[in-house]
């Protein structure tokens, strides 16, 4: 997900992303941005983002999207075993960086 702008500035044709399960339509924001080739309104969009992307990958996936989510109030319940729920410094890491952008309820 850090690097949407840069693989579809070498040819990318699209995304298969996280970041898209809690942000969904600024995701499609930055793919279309960069079909359409404006890499500078992508790669302005993506920076914006990038910590929250980057926390997105705190721990193992699905984990952190899951916290995500929940913290965003849709209520996807916790990971289920072998998965665990994240340590409290790394939710706190999360949340930071979601309040940073509106995300929490």
């Amino acid at each position: 997900d850090d690097q949407i702008v840069p693989i579809m500035s070498l040819g990318g044709k699209g995304v298969i992303s996280v970041l898209a399960n809690c942000l969904p339509a600024e995701t499609h924001e930055i793919a279309s941005y960069c079909l359409e080739g404006d890499y500078k309104k992508a790669a302005e969009l993506q920076l914006r983002l990038l910590e929250f992307t980057n926390d997105l990958f705190i721990d193992v996936n699905p984990i952190p999207v899951k916290e995500a989510l929940n913290i965003m109030g849709k209520n996807v319940g916790e990971c289920r075993l072998p998965l665990i729920r994240m340590e409290d410094a790394k939710i706190a890491k999360l949340f930071s960086s979601m309040e940073k952008l509106g995300l929490t309820k």
